[in-house]
């Protein structure tokens, strides 16, 4: 392995491993076994388990020395996290920063305090709060770090799905960035909400004609609005079920349901019709005839068209003669 030997801990096996490795990628599932990125050497014996909790009980000394040295460098880096190798044959330094620091002359500093090698790596906010850990809004420990192995982007979007407020800070973690629970929750979102109507619907049942006003997946219930301004609220299933029975009972229900496609329409918003759109939605393209072509003959001398009209008077001289 790149980190070379260290010492792990048991999570899951079976099927269990099996599931939890299919919700952290979409490369492989249950059916699929993972790919080996390791190699199981042997059990940890007591004495080996006693030595990384050990130094996991240094690491806080570790941290504040690290802390001390950034300090002294004047470097704009803020340190979360130390981690000790299972052999102490390299200390790793997790640190944020805003932009790139260069923390060359801080890498031989540790390195001739600890007296071994040092790797110091940047993460982002979210990368720091799975390594520090905390408690969510919801009062659990945060997804990130307790089971959800993979963190996957988050969008904006995936709030505005599922009807959420966007105020950021009730949309927000403790990390400051969107919640990990808006993107594996929203599938669900979207597969509840395919058996209700939708918002703004209009409905007709025994009351008559209704409007949809809001949904509740979890208690599923429908908020409808009457006519004259009424709410009530009817669950879901009740509400399929009169609908289908308002259906069957209404006159000429083995023809109702579809409407045809002809008479689909859809607001387009306001547009103006001007006389060459009205030209072509009455006569087809194929049978319309050129406009200005060939209608007007060319008056030459002596011909009939020269001659004016029956009953009108000689020409008027503009001339004045």
């Amino acid at each position: 392995m790149e980190r070379g030997q260290d010492l792990g801990r048991v999570s899951a096996f079976g099927a269990a491993a099996l599931k939890k490795c299919g919700i952290g990628c979409d490369s492989c599932g249950p059916d699929t076994p993972p790919e080996t990125k390791g190699q199981v050497v042997r059990s940890a014996t007591d004495q080996e388990a006693h030595v990384v909790a050990e130094l996991r009980k240094a690491e806080n000394d570790v941290r504040r020395k690290v802390r001390e040295r950034v300090a002294k460098h004047d470097l704009p880096m803020k340190v979360s996290d130390t981690e000790w190798q299972w052999d102490r044959k390299k200390l790793t330094v997790y640190f944020t920063a805003e932009n790139r620091v260069d923390f060359r002359q801080l890498v031989r500093d540790l390195a001739s305090l600890f007296r071994t090698r040092i790797e110091l790596r940047q993460i982002g906010a979210r990368d720091e709060a799975k390594r520090l850990s905390g408690v969510g809004r919801c009062g659990r420990e945060y997804c990130c770090s307790s089971w959800l192995p993979e963190l996957r982007p988050v969008s904006l979007g995936l709030a505005k799905d599922q009807r959420l407020s966007l105020n950021p800070s009730q949309i927000s973690g403790g990390c400051g960035r969107l919640l990990c629970c808006l993107r594996y929750e929203h599938d669900f979102y979207v597969s509840s909400r395919k058996r209700f109507p939708k918002e703004g619907k209009t409905v007709v049942t025994s009351a008559g004609r209704e409007t949809v006003e809001a949904i509740d997946i979890f208690r599923e219930c429908v908020l409808l609005r009457a006519g004259d301004g009424t709410l009530r609220t009817v669950m879901l299933a009740d509400l399929k079920q009169d609908a289908a029975r308002h259906q069957h009972s209404a006159p000429g229900s083995e023809r109702a349901g579809k409407v045809p496609s002809s008479l689909g329409t859809f607001d387009e918003g306001p547009t103006r019709v001007s006389d060459t759109k009205a030209a072509d939605a009455v006569t087809p393209e194929g049978r319309r005839r050129p406009r200005g072509r060939g209608r007007r003959r060319s008056k030459r001398p002596g011909k009939p068209n020269d001659q004016p009209p029956s009953g009108a008077g000689p020409p008027e001289d503009k001339g004045g003669r």
